[in-house]
Formats: structure tokens, C-alpha cells, sequence
């Protein structure tokens, strides 16, 4: 039963695209903007404001800001439901100025479209739709509810009743009309990106198969002959020993087993075949698979597979995802290019998750960039440029690779200097350069095994 079987190599819903910093730089205008318009409005045109009211709503845009700073690494990516709770935050703090400040009587009443116009950029409909209803929220309940605005004379300054019916609903329609037309214009741009994308992998794949049946091809002719040869003499065979049924029995197979070479070669020659079987391996192989391109690099790599100490399931079979391999292999290489003699790879596994630790002895990573860790194009690890190595220009791209395609897999990642994590312990001391975990949720990665696991079924032949 085939079509039962988990696809190892179907990979999550990724939303981690908005970058926190982004969203915190954005803020920090928003607040600056913000106080502006307060200066200006007391200084320059003298008006009556709750000021302490309204540094205090500003005041909470700045500590969250200064949270997100210091508490979140640089490249924290959000997912979605978080993006849509910061966008909110921001509307909320701006519904509250506006309050402050006189409702929809404030011409910058308008910028409560803006979060509406993010959402619909970068998020989905379901959030673009929740936001966009909050803003008209907001902008009904602020014109029965707000504070008017005063002049130094007492005079309140407001619009008339009909221009502010219009207000409200120029605000609904912008919230509507450029909802729409944002997320109509980047779901175009998604859709041919992620054509491009696919057109790119149909043809990459379709390179495979041709280099894989041009090979089965060559092996296929200089083993025609061979066989041919065989499956004639069997058949002579065959004939002659017409008196000796056991022996005749067995020229037959090895006419039948000929012929049955014949015919995989054949079929292999028109496309190959996913081997079910090699959709999973033991932990331990899949992370030497990973490894072996860099083991004889000049580097000792020394590998360590065990169970944390109070896990007694054995060592459990992963899915040989590309991702998987592909982002682990990148890791290996960062850690042998940069090592002095050793890099240590070791795997752990528990009851619910499974880790990957890769450790060198090299200088480890500048601590300023610690942070940024996984962000593209990076400059190199030690600073500057390696004698060694001057063609090296630096380990942003590679690491980014890795992370993503890792990410996507399932997993969470962690960069650090063993100098900072094992100067305490002795027996890992001499472990001084990078250190970088990857874990898993077991069920994220782990094949089926034991009583759980479904029959294979049959190859089926790679469908371009």
C-alpha cells in the first residue's frame, strides 16, 4: 500500500520570512514620527494634549522595542501568528494616540491603514482579513470616543459632521481597496517566484534522470553482449541435458535470470526507480552519509552516536531527506574548513527529540556576530581573510543554506563558541572553536518502526 506511506520528503508550511529587526526598525520610526507630531503640535501650534497620556502610550512602543532588541537574537524570524500580534500591537498603540489626540478629527488618522497594507504584503489572507477588520473597528469606535482637541484658548478644533462620515468611510474603503490590491499583486509575484522555482527543480531533476539513463544505457550495451551469451549457452544447455531433469531445471533459471536482467536494465533505462528501502536509515549512517564528502580533508572527524542518558529506545531510523543531508554536510564543512586537527560530530536522541552537535577546534565565531549567525553573506568567521585559504570569502551563504533547508525539515538551530559553553568541563576543553546544535522533534524526523511501520510496497519509478 504505497499510497499510505509518509512522504519524507514533504516539508512544512515555512512563514518564518519577517525578520523581528525589521518590524523593531520600523517601530522606532513610527515613534520618532510620533513624537514629532507631539512637539509640534504643543510647541508650534499650542494645542491642549494629554501629553503625559500620550509619552506613556509611546513609552510602551520603547520597551517593547528594547525587549525585542535584547532579548531576541538579530535574526529572529517570526512566524506568522507573531507577525500578526506585533502588527496589531502597532495598531492598537496608534488607535490610542488617535484617542488621545481626537479621533478621526486627527488628519494622521489615515496611517491606521498602514498595518492592514504590511499584512497584506507579507501575510495570509485569514491574518489580512483579521487586521484589516480591526482597523475599521478602531476607526468606528474613535468617533464617538475620543478626546477633542483643544486650542491654548480652549477653542476645540473639529472637522464638520459630513466630513467626518467621509473620513470614516475613505478609511474602510482604503483599508479594503489596498488590502486587496497589495495582496493580489504579491500573490501574483509568489506564484510566478514559486513557478520559476519549480521549473528550475523539473529540470534540474530531469538532468538526473537523463545523466542516470544515459549510464543504464552504456552498462545496458556493454552488458548486452554478456548476456546475450549467457542466455544462448543456457538455452544449448537446456537441450542437451533433456535427460537430466535437475540439471536441465537449472539452465532454465539461468535463461530465466538472464533474461530477467534484460528486462531491469530496460526498465531502468526509461526512468529510474525510488528504492523504498533507502527512504530511511539509522541515525548514525544518515549523519556519515552527511559527512563523508569532508572526511578526508586533512581533518580528523570524530564521530559519537549514543542515547542521552535516560532514554532506553534504541537508535531510531530518520528519513533521508536532501534537506536534512544537504544542511548537515554544510554544517560539517564550515567546522573542518575553520579547524585546526578535530572536528567532533556527535548525535543524541531521547524519547521526544533528536540532536546533532557539531563541534571544532578552531577560533570559533566573533562574538559580535553571534547573533546574526545564519544571515547571508556573512564576512568569515575569524575576520578577514585566511592565508590558508584566500579564495575563501566568507561562511554567510552557506550557513544560511543550511539553516534554512534544516528549518524546513523541522529543526532548531543554535550557534555558539564551545570556548564560552565547555570552559567549565575538562574533558571538553580542548573544544574551543564553533558549536553548533541542531534538534528535532522525534516524530518531525523518525521513521515508522516496530508495530507501527506500514509495508513499503513497491518501487515506483521517479516522475520528473
Amino acid at each position: 500500500m504505497p499510497d499510505r506511506q509518509p512522504d519524507p520528503i514533504r516539508t512544512r508550511n515555512r512563514e518564518n520570512w519577517i525578520r523581528l529587526r525589521t518590524l523593531v526598525l520600523l517601530r522606532w520610526w513610527a515613534i520618532f514620527g510620533q513624537i514629532a507630531a507631539l512637539v509640534v503640535a504643543q510647541r508650534l501650534y499650542n494645542l491642549e494634549l494629554e501629553v503625559g497620556l500620550c509619552y506613556l502610550a509611546i513609552g510602551a512602543s520603547v520597551i517593547t522595542n528594547l525587549v525585542a532588541a535584547f532579548v531576541f537574537p538579530e535574526n529572529k524570524r517570526l512566524s506568522e501568528p507573531e507577525t500578526r500580534l506585533v502588527v496589531l500591537f502597532d495598531m492598537l498603540q496608534l488607535g490610542l494616540m488617535l484617542y488621545l489626540t481626537g479621533g478621526l478629527h486627527n488628519p494622521f488618522s489615515i496611517l491606521i491603514v498602514g498595518p492592514v497594507i504590511v499584512s497584506a504584503s507579507a501575510m495570509s489572507a485569514r491574518s489580512t482579513f483579521f487586521l484589516g477588520v480591526a482597523a475599521i473597528l478602531i476607526a468606528t469606535v474613535l468617533i464617538p470616543f475620543h478626546l477633542p482637541l483643544r486650542t491654548e484658548q480652549g477653542f476645540i478644533l473639529r472637522v464638520p459632521q459630513i466630513f467626518l462620515f467621509g473620513n470614516w468611510v475613505a478609511i474602510m474603503i482604503a483599508v479594503v481597496f489596498l488590502g486587496v490590491y497589495s495582496r493580489w499583486i504579491v500573490a501574483e509575484m509568489r506564484t510566478m517566484s514559486e513557478a520559476l522555482q519549480a521549473t528550475q527543480m523539473a529540470l534540474a531533476r530531469e538532468q538526473k534522470l537523463t545523466d542516470l539513463g544515459g549510464v543504464v544505457a552504456a552498462a545496458a550495451h556493454e552488458l548486452g553482449t554478456p548476456l546475450a551469451t549467457i542466455k544462448l549457452t543456457s538455452s544449448e544447455l537446456a537441450e542437451e541435458l533433456a535427460d537430466w531433469a535437475e540439471l536441465r531445471e537449472d539452465a532454465l533459471l539461468i535463461k530465466d535470470q538472464a533474461d530477467r536482467c534484460r528486462d531491469i536494465l530496460r526498465s531502468m533505462g526509461r526512468a529510474g526507480k525510488d528504492d523504498l528501502h533507502l527512504r530511511a536509515a539509522p541515525l548514525s549512517a544518515v549523519i556519515e552519509e552527511a559527512a563523508e564528502p569532508h572526511i578526508d580533508r586533512g581533518k580528523i572527524i570524530h564521530f559519537d552516536h549514543r542515547a542521552e542518558e535516560d532514554c532506553i529506545l534504541d537508535q531510531p531510523d530518520i528519513y533521508r531527506r536532501p534537506e536534512v543531508i544537504h544542511g548537515v554536510r554544510n554544517l560539517v564543512q564550515n567546522a573542518v574548513d575553520f579547524a585546526r586537527e578535530n572536528v567532533w560530530v556527535e548525535s543524541r536522541w531521547s524519547d521526544s527529540r533528536v540532536t546533532v552537535r557539531i563541534m571544532d577546534d578552531g577560533r570559533g565565531y566573533p562574538p559580535h556576530l553571534l547573533g546574526r549567525i545564519g544571515d547571508p553573506l556573512m564576512r568569515r568567521r575569524g575576520g578577514g581573510t585566511d592565508p590558508r585559504r584566500p579564495e575563501y570569502e566568507g561562511m554567510g551563504l552557506g550557513l544560511f543554506i543550511a539553516k534554512t533547508l534544516l528549518e524546513r525539515s523541522g529543526a532548531d538551530l543554535s550557534f555558539a563558541n564551545g570556548s564560552d559553553s565547555f570552559r567549565r568541563r575538562k574533558d571538553l576543553a580542548h573544544r574551543t572553536g564553533a558549536f553548533v546544535e541542531v534538534s528535532w522533534p522525534r516524530a518531525a524526523i523518525c521513521a515508522e518502526s516496530g508495530a507501527d511501520r506500514l509495508p513499503l510496497g513497491q518501487n515506483q519509478p521517479i516522475r520528473a
